[in-house]
Order: structure tokens, then C-alpha cells, then sequence
């Protein structure tokens, strides 16, 4: 497997474009808006998108989601419905932080802790890790050592808990008891910003370092 970053909208959110290379298909991870940067790049590699993959329901995540759904007939996979009040208030968000309008949507698959998500023949493990939202899911890929983990984690930070339905304390647990037993060697993607792996961040992140 494969993956693209994608820089998008003025979050600068990381959309991420999974490629299965046995099969040529492909997934959009997040792509919060600027849709003709995803799918120029889309057409770039030649691939064949088969998906849409939601971490989590705030605007620069899920802004072009519906947008490219209906363009493509591509069906919507997550987030867990604990976020559905979060899709279902996504013109009000908009409006509120000045980001160009978009269309809240019905996701075609909700998600729960412990599901697999394919895309070509790569599949990928369900994690939820509610915290910064509370139906915020984290997609694993065990063979390539790779996890996609929105807002959870950044380098150097976490999500923010200070929105409807944040915790703080359930985030750390949330890192702490179900991303971390992954192991030290799984680089992830995180929702902004540059790549890491859990192991510096467990020795160097000040939030969620293991002492």
C-alpha cells in the first residue's frame, strides 16, 4: 500500500489518498475540501477511487465529503455514529468559522471499534478513540505499520478536548490504552501537520509521553 498526503483547505487538514497497489484502487481519507487538488492527483497516479474514509465529523475533515460522494457515487465509510451530531451541524460550522458552505450527509457505513475496512485488497482495523469527538476512529494498517489518526495525535501534541462532547482524560486514554499496545514502530498521519512514529511520541510528546 501506498499513500499520498494532501494538504487542504485553510486548515492545511491532511487529506491522505490510500492506494492499494495489487488492485490500482484507492481511497480518500478526510478529504475536508479542494476537491479539484485530490482529484488532479487522483488522476495523476492513475488510480481508481473506490472510497471515502471519515475519521471524525468537524468541517475541514468532511467539508468536500458530500460534494464527492455524489460526484462519483463513491460511498461514505465512518465515522462511529457517536459523531453524527457533529456531520448533521456541519452547515452551521461552516457559517460559524467562515469556511466555504458545504452539505452535511449520511454516512454509508458507521463505524465501531473492532471493524475492517478494505480498500483494494488492503485491509485496514477500526480503532475508535473518542476524545477530541466523541465517534472519532483511527484506521490501522497492521502489514505496513501505518496508522491514520485524524486529530488524536500530532507530533509534539494532541486534539484539542475543549469542543461539544471533548474530554480530555478520555482522549489521554484513548492514546494511551489503544494506540500506544500498537507498538513503537507504526508511523502515522496525522489530521495536521508532519508525520511521526508512536515511539517519539511516547518518549517526546509532553501530553502523552510515557514516563
Amino acid at each position: 500500500m501506498r499513500y499520498t498526503i494532501i494538504p487542504v483547505t485553510d486548515y492545511q487538514q491532511n487529506c491522505t489518498l490510500l492506494v492499494c497497489e495489487k488492485s490500482n484502487k484507492a481511497a480518500l481519507v478526510d478529504p475536508g475540501g479542494d476537491l479539484d487538488i485530490l482529484l488532479r492527483e487522483v488522476e495523476e497516479q492513475g488510480v481508481e477511487l473506490e472510497a471515502i474514509l471519515v475519521t471524525h465529523g468537524h468541517m475541514d475533515h468532511i467539508g468536500g465529503v458530500a460534494a464527492l460522494s455524489k460526484q462519483l457515487n463513491l460511498p461514505i465509510i465512518g465515522p462511529h455514529r457517536d459523531d453524527e451530531f457533529w456531520i448533521q451541524s456541519l452547515t452551521e460550522q461552516c457559517r460559524m468559522f467562515g469556511f466555504p458552505k458545504a452539505e452535511s450527509f449520511q454516512p454509508s457505513r458507521w463505524l465501531t471499534d473492532g471493524d475492517t475496512v478494505q480498500v483494494g485488497e488492503q485491509v485496514l482495523q477500526v480503532i475508535h478513540c473518542p476524545g477530541h469527538t466523541p465517534g472519532h476512529v483511527v484506521f490501522f494498517n497492521a502489514d505496513e505499520r501505518l496508522a491514520i489518526v485524524g486529530d488524536v495525535l500530532f507530533k509534539g501534541s494532541i486534539g484539542r478536548t475543549d469542543f461539544p462532547r471533548g474530554d480530555y482524560q478520555t482522549l489521554i486514554d484513548s492514546i494511551q490504552l489503544k494506540l500506544w499496545p500498537l507498538g513503537g514502530d507504526i508511523a502515522f498521519i496525522p489530521g495536521h501537520g508532519p508525520m511521526s512514529t508512536f515511539a517519539e511520541e511516547m518518549r517526546n510528546n509532553p501530553f502523552v509521553a510515557v514516563r
